[in-house]
């Protein structure tokens, strides 16, 4: 009977410890969660368009990394981003561009993501390849109307832009200090639609972030200077500007799935996100 005993409290003991894992062989890996669970939940950003290629490319590749996380992006515009941050509808506000002393002051941290460079682009069959910022800016608020006077043909010049409330139209004016001044002939809702509209209009100009160009439109260069991550790396090219993801406090006030976001930009995965999308890392 007392060997009996024995024997039952002995099974009793290596079923609480197989019930605890009980063997170190046997422990959990500890995932991003940092605790020894996987990161489960959503973490939601709104803002500017031009920052669609950088965050889906991100929402992916983080996804991969952490399978129990859904990411949603929506592309409502600069401002529309970070008011929606401080209404509390998402967890990030994306803007390309600083953000003003208003949106500070209502809680928002700028966190600079990466930069991103401005790129002037026009219609594929324009005679004109570079133009100095005095020209660029005389175009934009209508004193130039006709690219023969740039050393182009005879052609009217289609100014093309952004609305009101983006961040790369901010981004553009405030680099040129042409606030409030530009004489658009059209305003459109994202970059797409400006890269779209400038390839399929003889004459057009226009602006859209550097990683969205492509073959279909030519990109002219500023004061000699060509749009290209190097110029722009070594502070040569003029028309620059940061990609932020704004938090409403410092991200260290922010939920886990906030923080392991901004951990994983700054990994040397996420890192290798933001050069492959044609982005600049911030140094």
């Amino acid at each position: 009977m007392k060997t009996a005993a024995v024997c039952m409290a002995a099974m009793m003991m290596l079923g609480s410890l197989a019930a605890c894992g009980g063997s170190e062989s046997e422990a959990p890996e500890e995932t991003a969660g940092g605790n020894g669970t996987e990161l489960t939940g959503n973490i939601s950003l709104a803002g500017s368009t031009s920052m669609e290629k950088l965050c889906e490319a991100m929402s992916e590749s983080f996804m991969q990394a952490n399978p129990g996380v859904t990411v949603t992006v929506e592309y409502t515009g600069s401002s529309a981003g970070i008011e929606s941050l401080g209404q509390g509808s998402v967890d990030i506000g994306n803007a390309s561009r600083g953000l003003e002393d208003g949106e500070k002051e209502s809680g928002a941290v700028e966190n600079i993501v990466a930069i991103d460079g401005i790129a002037v682009i026009l219609e594929k069959s324009n005679e004109v390849a570079d133009l100095t910022t005095e020209q660029l800016t005389d175009i934009y608020t209508g004193k130039v109307t006709n690219w023969k006077e740039l050393g182009g043909k005879d052609e009217a010049i289609v100014v093309i832009g952004r609305e009101a409330g983006s961040g790369t139209r901010g981004a553009f004016e405030e680099l040129l200090e042409v606030e409030d001044a530009c004489n658009y002939a059209q305003e459109l809702d994202s970059t797409g639609a400006v890269l779209a509209k400038v390839a399929s209009t003889p004459g057009s100009i226009g602006y859209v972030s550097l990683d969205a160009v492509d073959d279909t439109v030519t990109s002219a260069s500023l004061d000699g200077v060509a749009a290209t991550e190097e110029n722009i790396t070594a502070g040569e090219y003029k028309l620059s500007r940061p990609f932020v993801m704004a938090t409403k406090g410092e991200i260290a006030e922010q939920n886990e799935l906030v923080q392991a976001w901004f951990s994983y930009i700054e990994s040397e995965e996420g890192q290798n996100v933001i050069s492959k999308v044609g982005l600049i890392l911030p140094q």
